[in-house]
């Protein structure tokens, strides 16, 4: 599949800003089963610095700076990807990859081989993954058991946050403490997301977390919504001796072609969208909105 996508982000200010220096985490990155074909980014009013480089984490990050008065930020990015993620997607249900139990993951996670040292950094806390709670462990553990398939407790875990966790955008921001999460059993993608990466460090497999994108597709006969589609993000369990697994809760599916990667880290905080400082005294308004056409 080939798609377009199309990220504005806008933010409205009620008195001017003077200055303010961002980081944009916009420009999808190379994959597993995905291609960037053309990507673009305009940034308005124009930055009076700009530059991009790629992070600790292998994802592409812009820097820019805005140093003349302004009352409105926006951000547009234009990008062209290739998904074609069917192997991989249907590898997963391998002998090789479901024959891999928790015991034999966690001998296997001694080793110091060059992947075994990359995948063991997301074990570790991260900025909103501190070290978990009881209840977060309890949870986990009634899914992973010793001789249990790591792909089968993973996939279990998903289901169970699917349908133990009610979608709710007007819960949550950004903040909001994981464990307050747990406790309400309500979130959005972000929250459900970070949930599972922290019940999976606290068995003590490693677990990251993807920022990205997700077509939608609208019910049969309707016209799909401009706006629609938006940011989303899922979680990748580290099975040793085979590799990363890629977990949807939100939508309770392993993802296919219709998931795109933007970037990847140990949670939100190593790859939101766009965020920076401002000088300014007064209250912004964010608008966000993101289409995904697929290609003719």
């Amino acid at each position: 599949m080939i798609f377009n996508v199309r990220h504005i982000t806008k933010y409205k200010y009620n008195a001017p800003v003077s200055y303010c220096h961002n980081i944009a985490i916009l420009r999808p990155r190379e994959s597993m089963g995905q291609e960037l074909l053309d990507y673009k980014i305009k940034v308005s009013p124009k930055p009076s610095e700009i530059s991009e480089r790629i992070d600790f984490f292998g994802n592409y990050i812009t820097r820019f700076s805005i140093q003349t008065e302004h009352t409105t930020l926006k951000v547009l990015t234009k990008c062209t990807i290739l998904r074609d993620y069917t192997p991989f997607h249907d590898s997963f249900y391998s002998q090789a990859c479901q024959s891999i139990t928790m015991n034999d993951a966690l001998f296997a996670l001694k080793g110091m081989s060059p992947e075994i040292l990359e995948a063991k950094q997301f074990l570790l806390e991260s900025i909103f993954i501190r070290k978990t709670n009881k209840a977060i462990k309890e949870y986990a553990e009634l899914s992973f058991k010793g001789n249990r398939s790591v792909f089968e407790a993973a996939y279990e875990l998903m289901q169970r946050i699917y349908t133990d966790f009610d979608f709710d955008a007007e819960f949550s921001t950004i903040s909001t403490p994981i464990e307050e999460v747990m406790q309400e059993r309500r979130g959005v993608c972000q929250d459900f997301a970070q949930i599972a990466i922290a019940c999976i460090r606290s068995i003590g497999l490693p677990a990251r977390y993807i920022s990205g994108y997700i077509e939608t597709v609208p019910p049969p006969g309707k016209e799909k919504l401009v706006g629609a589609d938006a940011s989303h993000a899922w979680f990748a369990i580290f099975i040793p001796g085979f590799g990363w697994v890629d977990f949807d809760p939100t939508n309770n599916i392993i993802p296919k072609d219709q998931h795109i990667v933007v970037g990847w880290g140990r949670d939100y905080y190593d790859v939101p969208p766009l965020k920076g400082v401002v000088y300014g005294s007064g209250q912004s308004k964010l608008d966000v909105s993101v289409d995904i056409t697929a290609a003719v």
